[in-house]
């Protein structure tokens, strides 16, 4: 056989084999497992998610499914249980706090590198909504991945193995507790004792973040590095794959829009590593937790925040006036 026929047919086996990963035209990869979905508590708990889908999120029937495991019949029945339609979503008014809500899955957070995040979990995701449109969010992965002494200690989708996967103990889902004051909070205690977690805070101009990390083993813990990431997917004007729209000044790493006059921004403290990724593409400024002796807690803290206008190095002195790493 000749090398221009063998390099047919491995084309036209390639294609067979896309086409069999796709439905309704859309190619499906292994982390839009149909299986990777959250099953509603009670109607109340389906209600929340499904005002989540389709007012902010604007889902369509197939990522509904994707996200609930449900039929689209059993969908559209609900939607009109409950009155949920795209056009009565409530208006945000002015003085209340950013939009924030906890991701729900059912549509991959990236537009590219898509196999370095297999089965994204959606218990370390909010979406973080922008105030200049009813479409426009970031979904912010706090945590995405945790790295300590002992190795990649947690992660937050399926790419490559941490400690746990190599000794085959899979993570138990877990859900962020949603509390009346608007905040989110998530933590979740390792196989090792070792315990963290995270609280979202929206406020009017900014998101507030904090995280914990409890050393729960009888040896000291050191070099925990944290990788938060925001994805950009949901923000079209953000979202080209290059990092020549992005601004690091440390500890501040900011990304703007095409037109240049608005800007996503996010710190942490104390940072490791502020950077961008032009494959997802996100944008990052990783953190790292002091070392901690056995029984001892140790703390970061992170920042969000919009912006329009063109002078962004003067908006990282204003944020760095209000005090935030303090807080």
């Amino acid at each position: 056989m000749k090398l221009r026929e063998i390099i047919s047919l491995y084309r036209i086996v390639f294609a067979a084999m896309l086409f069999s990963l796709s439905v309704g035209g859309q190619l499906l990869f292994a982390q839009d497992d149909p299986t990777n979905y959250r099953s509603s508590v009670d109607d109340q708990d389906l209600e929340y998610w499904l005002q989540n889908m389709v007012w902010y999120h604007q889902y369509n029937l197939d990522e509904i499914k994707a996200a609930t495991g449900l039929e689209k019949s059993a969908i559209q029945s609900a939607l009109k249980k409950f009155n949920i339609t795209a056009e009565n979503r409530p208006k945000r008014k002015a003085g209340d706090s950013l939009i924030v809500l906890p991701y729900p899955g059912g549509r991959h957070p990236r537009i590219g590198f898509m196999e370095g995040a297999v089965r994204p979990q959606q218990e370390t995701k909010v979406s973080l909504f922008a105030p200049w449109n009813n479409s426009d969010y970031f979904v912010v992965d706090v945590p995405e991945a945790i790295w300590s002494n002992l190795g990649l200690t947690y992660l937050a989708h399926t790419h490559v193995d941490t400690i746990w996967t190599k000794q085959g103990i899979d993570m138990k889902p877990l859900e962020w507790e949603r509390h009346s004051d608007g905040t989110f909070e998530m933590h979740r205690t390792l196989p090792n004792g070792i315990a963290f977690g995270t609280t979202v805070e929206p406020r009017k101009d900014s998101v507030l973040m904090k995280m914990w990390l409890k050393n729960g083993t009888d040896k000291i813990l050191t070099d925990m590095r944290v990788q938060n990431c925001v994805m950009l997917k949901g923000a079209p004007d953000f979202a080209q794959l290059t990092n020549e729209n992005k601004i690091i000044e440390s500890p501040y790493a900011a990304c703007k829009s095409e037109d240049g006059k608005r800007w996503v921004i996010t710190a942490w403290d104390p940072v490791h590593r502020p950077w961008g990724n032009a494959k997802c593409p996100c944008l990052h400024s990783d953190p790292k937790f002091p070392d901690a002796k056995p029984g001892e807690t140790k703390h970061l803290v992170g920042w969000f925040s919009f912006y329009e206008g063109e002078d962004i190095h003067a908006e990282f002195k204003r944020i760095e006036a209000t005090g935030w790493r303090k807080k």
